[in-house]
């Protein structure tokens, strides 16, 4: 199963289950968590629908399912889906993902052997199912998968050695084949229910009888770990004493039949530490000394001495050591050879075999109790794979110094010597199996750390949202300032068109304004040169609102002031203006001369015409 990126983790469950949780965290609340991690989690490269799918538009999966466990299949359940193109629900991707991610976590701690773990893991199949049916419920207590997984533990021990117990084993496991199969068919969990009491209560049965069988085993082993502490002990004794020697065969008999079976009586009943012990040791000795002329026949004196009580104290010895004395037909062949050697008279010799014998046996190294009981008691395994062994590190032997080792079973594989067994620990021919997770803890963690995912899940896709909205909405920002900027510009032309067009009318206005006041002036030009040229006795009309126009001559005109005096066609009614006056009138058209000719008359009427409608 690939990592999420991010993190890592693990996770499964549904429904209202009541499963083994945090102190901090309510079986309610699990609950929730492993819902919203179904409905909610994404992880990358799964086959998850494209959009939004209803819950009844995906395919249904009951059948692939139970076909993978028929066929004892090794693939994930992702792998599944995957391979198959129909549309899957996000949910049920996710129940695939979770069913998955705990079944490879619990069994990679399980500590089980291979062959075991690949069976297990097949259970993977109903899990699943189960998780997009009922959620956390489906790895709750209530679910019999839970309790079955946690009872493996008593199967830690158990190796695919081909004999008797693992083939049991195997044909017990076959029986669970029919029962997940009629969970599939029924659609419930009852058949697996009952296979999983009956399994309980075969392994309750099997542990008790484990559990005899292994304290009658521990007795037997701890007085044989006696006996061969004792007998490689007084091998060692005899081996030191013998080796290298050449020594009379009788005396060699004597030691090999008579005296290492009751010198190894005498470490086993009294301890190497006895009076009778450290005697039957010290006469050892003595045998050798005077069997051996190259270290006796220097001291005569003292082989008199020796060999005159030896056969006595041996026969002591005995009596100590074994209620009766040596029988004196079986020291008749030392008391011959010993009275040959006071005569001085030199036997047939023979080099000695000393046999196997290891001299530490003579000074064992202590072994630190501490240790012991941190190693003891564990499963231990050498090889891999499928060729994987287990032992257990049932009891310490101290007599001997050697461990014993059992099965599954409670049944004896051997014993070994504690520096061997340091010795393969060191170099990793053995190790430890790792303590048991149970599937309760695998779930908490799975979902706590799945929970958390799908935590920053949902940060990342609010940030995500948040940075959407604030995209959007400087987008918008951005439209509306290119819009204000569009009609800021635009009002901006707007205003230099209408600027422009004010001032080209301004422009306009002024230059017919002066063309006006150029004509106007031209008019009046005009006009002061055609009164100055008035003579006495010329005729002007002058109109006003309301009356008919009169008709004036010019009877007087005074150059001093200015003054023109008019009068009418009786030389009446007296009327007095300045030139600039009549000019005045004549230019605003109240006033006209009536003596000029009419191109004068005609110039007028078109300049003051034009300058009226400038205005």
């Amino acid at each position: 199963m690939p990592p999420i990126p991010g993190f890592e983790g693990i996770g499964i469950s549904e429904g209202n289950a009541v499963f083994m949780h945090a102190p901090d965290q309510t079986p309610e609340s699990q609950a929730d968590v492993v819902d919203a991690i179904l409905e909610g989690l994404r992880v990358p490269e799964l086959p998850y629908p494209a959009g939004r799918t209803l819950p009844e538009d995906a395919a249904d999966w009951t059948q692939i399912l139970r076909e993978s466990w028929q066929g004892q299949h090794d693939a994930r359940v992702i792998e599944l889906l995957r391979q198959d193109e129909r549309l899957w629900s996000v949910r049920q991707v996710n129940a695939a993902y979770l069913a998955d991610r705990v079944m490879d976590v619990f069994l990679s701690t399980s500590g089980l052997h291979p062959s075991l773990v690949t069976r297990a893991a097949r259970l993977r199949f109903l899990l699943a199912w189960q998780v997009n049916r009922s959620g956390a419920l489906a790895l709750s207590h209530d679910n019999p998968i839970h309790d079955w997984l946690d009872g493996l533990v008593s199967l830690r021990g158990w190796s695919d050695s081909g004999g008797r117990s693992a083939r049991q084993l195997l044909r017990r496991l076959d029986d669970l084949m029919p029962a997940v199969d009629e969970c599939f068919r029924a659609g419930e969990t009852t058949a697996l229910t009952r296979f999983v009491s009956e399994w309980a209560e075969d392994q309750r049965r099997q542990q008790s009888r484990i559990g005899k069988l292994r304290q009658r085993l521990l007795e037997t082993e701890q007085g044989a770990s006696r006996q061969r502490a004792a007998d490689q002990t007084a091998r060692a004794l005899i081996g030191r004493a013998i080796r290298d020697r050449r020594l009379p065969t009788v005396i060699l008999d004597f030691i090999h039949h008579i005296w290492l079976p009751l010198l190894r009586q005498a470490i086993w009943s009294q301890g190497m530490e006895s009076d009778s012990a450290r005697r039957a040791s010290r006469l050892l000795e003595w045998l050798v000394w005077i069997g051996d002329p190259t270290l006796s026949d220097g001291d005569r004196q003292r082989l008199y001495h020796v060999g005159e009580k030896l056969t006595d104290h041996l026969s002591e010895i005995g009596q100590q050591i074994l209620g009766k004395p040596l029988d004196r037909q079986t020291l008749s062949g030392l008391d011959e050879l010993l009275v040959a050697r006071i005569r001085g008279e030199s036997p047939a010799l023979e080099t000695a075999d000393a046999g196997d014998f290891d001299l530490r046996w003579l000074t064992p190294e202590a072994v630190d109790p501490a240790r012991v009981d941190a190693l003891s008691h564990q499963w231990y395994v050498s090889g891999s794979g499928a060729d994987e062994q287990r032992r257990y590190f049932f009891a310490y032997l101290e007599p001997s110094s050697d461990v014993l080792w059992t099965n599954g079973e409670g049944v004896k594989l051997g014993v070994m010597a504690w520096d061997a067994f340091e010795s393969a620990l060191e170099r990793g021919e053995l190790k430890p199996l790792p303590a048991v997770t149970p599937f309760g803890q695998v779930v908490r963690e799975a979902v706590q750390a799945l929970g958390q995912v799908l935590a920053t899940q949902k940060r990342q896709r609010e940030e995500a949202r948040r940075q959407a909205r604030e995209r959007a909405e400087a987008i918008r920002r951005k439209k509306e300032e290119e819009t204000r900027r569009r009609e800021a510009e635009e009002q901006a032309r707007r205003e230099a068109e209408e600027k422009r067009v004010a001032v080209e009318a301004a422009e306009r206005q002024a230059a017919e304004e002066a063309e006006a006041a150029r004509q106007e002036e031209a008019a009046r030009k005009e006009i002061r040169e055609a009164i100055s040229k008035l003579k006495l006795g010329a005729w002007i009309e002058r109109s006003s609102a309301g009356a008919d126009p009169t008709k004036l001559k010019l009877a007087v005109r005074i150059n001093a002031s200015r003054k023109l005096v008019f009068v009418d066609r009786l030389g009446l009614n007296r009327t007095e203006m300045t030139e600039t006056d009549l000019e005045e009138r004549i230019y605003e058209g109240s006033a006209r001369l009536l003596s000029q000719e009419a191109e004068f008359e005609d110039t007028l009427s078109r300049v003051v015409g034009r300058i009226r409608v400038g205005r």
